[in-house]
């Protein structure tokens, strides 16, 4: 019987365990506000508003996993470092095992940051030292392994970038070891010689990457791909070969079929991570015995919430549930939360060390001044909840005339937009009794506040003042339209 996608995603995925293997890192992202060019130099000055650390490479992965729903153990190298140190703590907070890690004496954890102005990437710092592990280390590794496939693992996960980690022997060691317990193996790969992941059930290359294995350009075209990935499967002895296609989706070529799922057309913000998102899926899905279809069609679904983020994302569960259950539109319908749904799900973001934006208005007629305010709310954080007047306290603020769309559909044309997870509707004149049920990390306001004039300051973690977009007014475009 062929796994259903709901039932898997509600209940089946929260009983995995996955083990993922591979180079573990920490991106940073380091997020200001560009308005002026260095007097120095001709590069723009970043004026810093907030940093956030979230787990990258191999650690993403298993984060994702995590945030799934799945039982996650990791394995791999760190140093006795800061980075490390942030890594360790990362790890523990996404409720990932760390059992498998080994700590390296003169090896840096390999970091990369990343500066962002107005939500866009300007430039990445990477810190890394390539190492790889000793005999001791991998025979570390094989024991922890080998416990955890007699204690019932689902799927284990090589992830490899390069880094060092994922050496010829550890990895055959894995593949060799997995079979004996009949449990598949999924390769993220790296490099052009995929001969250390002979055998392995599954290996998930981008396009670029079955290229560079096969030696020449393929083209973005189903037909050139199944051709390119039965030799390479064939050659490197695999089940399954998952080869993700940008906007074209992922093909999956097995040994009598193949499969294409094609990408729902949508905003992509950051492509950062989504190879990782996809991992994830698959390996759960794998690990479930779902029907190929099913798993192409989730991993799709996942990997389009994932690049309409800013940054290194895991996909919830419950994102996932929703985009599946919702069809490929993703929200044809939504109903703003009440206070206390809001409240609850922001009491689980931050349970999860998630960094929670806060910000409030009328939004009567969207234009891109409040396109552009909300997107840089969002890239403050992890989550950003909005909280809407009511149509009567619009009423009060703004005259008789207003609001011009009511508060439903202004709700959902909010949630409609990639920058904004959820919408609370509040009736008073302003949002401080609301803020004191969810008490936001990070409290925005657009316009020309002093952080004292800030009503509900006091329930924050702390408040940033954003400066709107000149020339953009929904009163100004009423009176345009009267005018006419």
């Amino acid at each position: 019987m062929q796994l259903d996608g709901e039932r898997f995603l509600r209940d089946e995925i929260t009983h995995i365990k996955a083990a993922v293997i591979g180079d573990m890192m920490t991106d940073r992202y380091i997020t200001g506000k560009v308005n002026r060019i260095s007097p120095e130099a001709p590069v723009p000055v970043n004026l810093v508003q907030s940093q956030r650390d979230v787990l990258g490479g191999a650690a993403n992965t298993a984060a994702n996993l995590a945030a799934l729903g799945c039982k996650v153990y990791a394995a791999g190298m760190r140093g006795n470092d800061s980075d490390g140190a942030v890594l360790s703590s990362l790890l523990q907070q996404a409720g990932i095992d760390m059992s498998g890690l080994v700590t390296a004496d003169h090896y840096h954890t390999t970091a990369k940051i990343r500066i962002l102005g107005a939500r866009q990437q300007m430039m990445r710092l990477d810190y890394e030292e390539k190492k790889q592990p000793s005999s001791e280390q991998v025979k570390f590794i094989m024991d922890w392994l080998e416990g955890l496939l007699q204690n019932g693992l689902g799927a284990i996960v090589l992830s490899d970038y390069g880094k060092g980690m994922i050496t010829e022997e550890l990895a055959q060691s894995v593949i060799g070891l997995a079979k004996s317990f009949s449990v598949p193996v999924l390769v993220d790969p790296k490099g052009s010689d995929w001969t250390k992941y002979d055998g392995a059930y599954g290996i998930t290359p981008n396009l670029k990457e079955l290229a560079d294995c096969v030696g020449k350009e393929i083209p973005n075209e189903e037909e050139a791909i199944v051709a390119a990935g039965r030799g390479v499967r064939a050659k490197f002895h695999l089940t399954h070969l998952f080869v993700t296609r940008s906007e074209k989706g992922i093909t999956a070529v097995s040994e009598n079929s193949a499969v294409h799922r094609a990408s729902v057309a949508q905003d992509v913000f950051d492509v950062s991570g989504a190879g990782d998102t996809v991992m994830a899926v698959t390996a759960a899905a794998t690990a479930a015995h779902m029907d190929m279809e099913t798993l192409l069609e989730l991993a799709n679904k996942a990997a389009g919430i994932a690049v309409s983020k800013v940054g290194t994302y895991q996909v919830k569960r419950e994102e996932l549930l929703h985009a599946w259950v919702s069809g490929d539109t993703m929200r044809l319908s939504y109903h703003p939360l009440t206070w206390e749904e809001a409240e609850k799900k922001v009491a689980r973001w931050k349970a999860r060390g998630e960094v929670v934006v806060f910000t409030n208005g009328c939004f009567d007629i969207l234009h891109r001044g409040h396109i552009t305010y909300l997107q840089q709310a969002a890239s403050l954080g992890d989550h950003l909840i909005v909280g809407l007047n009511s149509d009567r306290s619009v009423k009060a603020l703004k005259g008789p005339s207003r609001p011009v769309n009511n508060e439903e559909d202004r709700s959902f044309m909010l949630a409609a937009l990639r920058s904004v997870d959820e919408v609370v509707i509040f009736d008073e004149d302003t949002p401080e009794e609301l803020l004191s049920h969810l008490k936001p990390d990070i409290l925005v306001k657009g316009g020309d506040y002093k952080v004292s004039e800030v009503a509900g300051r006091q329930y924050a973690g702390k408040v940033e003042i954003l400066p709107f977009v000149d020339g953009y007014s929904t009163t100004n475009m009423i009176k345009k339209i009267r005018n006419k």
